[in-house]
């Protein structure tokens, strides 16, 4: 079991100290996990709740490039993220995948003068941008993404093509720019897999989930987990890669600071088989009535609607607000008049924070998205300098990772010897895109480790019990939301019942051992995290489908 595996490896650690501690398996602390790892350099990462199930579950789900950041003049995080972008096209082709986007434009030349002032410091947006200053964005937006293109460049439509592509869109439009960028259909998985890879690559390291540091004494760190497994590391580095509980964190390690101005980011899943139709496989981006940009495209066979952004500072108690799903309809509705939005297309709803720089920006679209990796140096008896990952985003992970890497082998005076760039991630290895078995658009060429018979769940006919079975036995699964919200994405797809929640849990009692009180704590858990904090509606009880009989996976 490779639970008990990544204890004897902690334990190994604990005895012979370890290079660097690295505090938050979100994305940033997974990259960076990984890039080590294969430099040769001893690491251990923990998370005080899953991998991954902080902000980095919480994103729009794209791989993008940036072209709001055009805006704010920030150039060289364009130019970063849209080599990142198309860097993750090819080392991820299992989880991210081109996607065509549409912008609806409602004017010719307006938003030229406001766009000047912010892009030389004046501190607004620009609001209502014309076609001009869309072309010139997109113009931009391709010379920047030029290095290892993977996509077409940009293109211009007149309104009468936009309204035969998009019959829905408002007709106040004048015209439409479409773009390619990309999204991530399965984030959550990704960052286990970078984790995956990372101890691979170096047996030495070690990975632990629903840990928490208890103390910091005489340059050591200790940590327990929900489980009680105990353990005190020394360790020569430690990286804080907590995102939004960066501070807390510090603060826990003696070394207080005031990094963090996070901002609160929410999204919905709809269910609009019409909207689904004419989106086509594309995105709309397109701007609010108060000049906000928002985001609708296909996501699992529905639709992903977002974001909003607030300054916030809470990110154990941040969910979905009505007023923000108030918002996305209100928005949708302007845009797509021809079509009804009501709250109960909704399927799922989530947020985060994101974990930006701590800022008096007025308005929160000005904060920067780029990342930055203040060090505390050593002091007194905590022997061990504090290096902050603070800010980035989902895109930009492998080049923040090999930027702090670089730093870090510097200072335990190692040599870089392998070169992330080019190094594919976990299912993304050998794998073939288009082939239409769903457990190969789930996990990339990792299925062809998942027996491919058996029972099918009930009600989401599509997976089957092996995949929870492997699942279970493989990666680490310590809850039920493990299995149904991160290792896979079936509670966000919209066919959720009780019974389909219950066979996933009898799957952990076989494979995990767990009693019939941890049972029903699991599902008891599960169902008020999907129901009150994503907004899930189970599918009513129906009649059961007679059951085949089990075929455990090997």
């Amino acid at each position: 079991m490779m639970l008990k595996e990544q204890q004897q490896r902690i334990k190994a650690l604990a005895k012979n100290g370890v290079d660097v501690l690295i505090i938050g398996a979100g994305i940033n602390g997974a990259g960076l996990y990984r890039d080590l790892c294969e430099q040769g350099v001893t690491c251990l990462i923990v998370d005080k709740s899953d991998f991954g199930s902080g902000t980095s579950a919480a994103p729009s789900r794209l791989i993008h490039g940036g072209l709001k950041y055009l805006e704010t003049g920030e150039f060289s995080l364009v130019a970063q993220s849209t080599y990142e972008r198309n860097l993750l096209l090819r080392n991820a082709p299992h989880c991210v995948e081109p996607l065509e986007t549409v912008i609806p434009i409602f004017s010719w030349a307006k938003g030229i003068g406001p766009a000047l002032k912010t892009l030389f410091g004046w501190k607004a947006t620009a609001r209502s941008r014309g076609a001009l200053l869309i072309k010139t964005g997109l113009m931009l937006y391709d010379f920047y993404g030029a290095k290892a293109r993977v996509m077409p460049r940009h293109a211009m439509w007149s309104r009468a093509q936009a309204l035969r592509e998009i019959p829905s869109f408002t007709p106040r439009i004048v015209a439409a720019g479409t773009y390619y960028d990309a999204k991530i259909s399965r984030p959550e998985r990704l960052v286990w897999e970078l984790i995956k890879d990372g101890f691979t690559a170096q047996p030495l390291s070690a990975a632990m989930n629903y840990t928490a540091i208890m103390d910091t004494k005489n340059g050591a760190v200790s940590f327990t987990g929900t489980d009680g497994f105990a353990f005190t590391v020394k360790p020569k580095i430690v990286v804080n890669a907590a995102g939004p509980w960066i501070d807390a964190v510090n603060a826990k390690l003696g070394a207080p600071s005031k990094l963090i101005g996070g901002t609160k980011g929410s999204h919905i899943i709809l269910h609009h088989p019409q909207l689904l139709a004419e989106l086509n496989g594309r995105m709309i981006y397109f701007e609010a009535d108060d000049g906000r940009i928002l985001l609708a495209y296909p996501y699992e066979g529905h639709v992903l609607v977002g974001s909003t952004d607030q300054k916030a500072d809470d990110p154990d108690n941040v969910k979905c607000e009505d007023w923000e799903i108030d918002y996305f309809i209100a928005s949708l509705r302007s845009l797509l008049p021809a079509l009804d939005f009501t709250h109960e297309q909704i399927l799922y709803a989530y947020s985060g924070i994101r974990p930006l720089p701590a800022s008096d920006a007025k308005s929160v679209g000005l904060i920067s998205r780029d990342h930055s990796s203040p060090a505390i140096e050593p002091d007194g008896t905590r022997s061990f300098p504090i290096i902050s990952l603070v800010g980035g985003k989902w895109t930009t992970f492998r080049g923040f990772a090999e930027e702090v890497a670089d730093a870090l082998l510097k200072r335990l005076s190692r040599l870089r010897v392998v070169s992330t760039a080019s190094l594919a991630i976990g299912g993304g290895r050998d794998f073939v895109v288009g082939k239409a078995d769903a457990q190969n658009a789930r996990y990339g060429s990792t299925a062809k480790e998942i027996s491919k018979t058996g029972e099918a769940l009930q009600d989401a006919s599509s997976y089957l019990l092996s995949e929870f079975e492997w699942i279970a036995r493989n990666e680490m699964v310590q809850s039920l939301s493990d299995l149904v919200l991160r290792r896979t994405v079936f509670g966000l797809g919209g066919e959720v019942s009780l019974r389909d929640l219950e066979s996933v849990a009898d799957v952990a009692v076989c494979e995990l051992g767990w009693s019939k009180a941890r049972r029903a704590s699991e599902l008891k858990s599960a169902l008020e995290i999907l129901t009150v904090k994503h907004r899930v509606r189970l599918l009513p009880s129906a009649s059961p489908k007679p059951k085949s009989k089990m075929i455990r996976s090997t």
